[in-house]
């Protein structure tokens, strides 16, 4: 029998204690038993994303977590500044576009890092930016931006740091409070090693301050309502939640406690390491021009007259291997490696 290997960026491999969580009795979610988990859920998510502040959970993708983080925190016509360097900094932007903010695209070649220059240039200017989005690991291109450095350029002012972590949180360094990050997205199907189904958004005090100003129109994603049943609901969710995935996030959250956030960064870097040296060892060139902290996935150039997307379907029907090809703009130019989550 043949056994596949997942190397894709999302959705990861499972720990067979994940999945067989999922198999637990089904509990009521207005139950006591429900509650308590969630409690200790939301205390080790507090924990991965290094806060003192809320941390809400979505039955969605990480895409709805990305909305909740727009819809919540502005009002249409307000200015915000989106760096946009690959496929989910561009998701951000038409998030933006779509609910009527006016939207400042600081684009930047794919394969690049954002620059924290030019978002001092912006607040030098005098610039009203209501908000920046960034990306922690630019998962179509495998950069790592400095969320650090852009959080420190905002410090003391009313700009909110709005920053999808999507892939990179449980592989990356991530400390959203030291760095000054106000609102962060995540989602279950990374490095938290879990299906996909669940998003996280973590709320700093700055955030919830400008939500009482916010007048977009949200329903479900509506913040305050998940953390009005959190916090002053004891522990519960305004909506039936995906309660197996809940369970199943609930070892997940164990197993990274037990492991230890930080043996968890160096086994990721170790994976990535080890990956990039193989690439060059085959005489391969990466797509990214700065490779270093890329533990989320590394990306290759496909080599001259190769389509990428042949190399992934045979890895996948000859080996068993399930790697990324390019998407968008670099669909057929790169393939990606994966070395997230268990």
């Amino acid at each position: 029998m043949r056994k596949d290997y997942m190397y894709t960026v999302g959705p990861t491999p499972v720990p067979p204690e994940v999945n067989l969580a999922q198999a637990k009795t089904m509990m009521h979610h207005r139950s006591k038993e429900f509650s308590d988990m969630l409690e200790r859920v939301a205390g080790d998510l507090r924990y991965v994303f290094q806060t003192e502040s809320d941390v809400l959970l979505l039955t969605s993708s990480g895409t709805g977590g990305m909305e909740a983080a727009v819809v919540n925190f502005f009002s249409r016509g307000e200015k915000v500044a989106v760096f946009s360097g690959g496929k989910f900094g561009e998701r951000f932007v038409e998030i933006c576009n779509v609910y009527g903010l006016d939207t400042k695209d600081l684009s930047h070649p794919w394969g690049t890092k954002a620059d924290p220059a030019v978002l001092e240039k912006l607040i030098s200017e005098g610039e009203e930016i209501k908000g920046v989005f960034l990306t922690l690991s630019e998962t179509s291109t495998g950069v790592v931006n400095d969320v650090e450095k852009f959080g420190k350029i905002l410090k003391g002012t009313d700009t909110l740091l709005i920053v999808d972590a999507i892939s990179g949180l449980g592989a990356l360094e991530f400390r959203m409070d030291e760095w000054g990050v106000d609102v962060a997205v995540s989602g279950s199907q990374k490095a938290l090693m879990m299906p996909p189904g669940l998003a996280f958004v973590a709320v700093g005090k700055k955030a919830w301050e400008r939500r009482e100003k916010a007048t977009l129109p949200c329903y479900y994603f509506d913040l305050e309502t998940a953390r009005k049943a959190l916090v002053e609901g004891k522990a519960k969710t305004p909506y039936t939640p995906a309660v197996s995935l809940v369970i199943a996030l609930e070892r997940a959250l164990a197993m990274i406690r037990e492991e230890g956030l930080e043996n968890i960064l160096e086994h990721h870097r170790l994976m990535a390491e080890a990956t990039r040296a193989a690439v060059e060892a085959l005489g391969l060139d990466f797509f990214a021009g700065d490779t270093k902290g890329a533990n989320v996935t590394t990306s290759v150039l496909s080599p001259k007259g190769i389509d990428s997307n042949d190399i992934v379907r045979l890895m996948r029907d000859e080996h068993g291997i399930f790697i990324a090809g390019g998407q968008s703009k670099m669909k057929g130019k790169i393939f990606r490696l994966g070395h997230v989550g268990y």
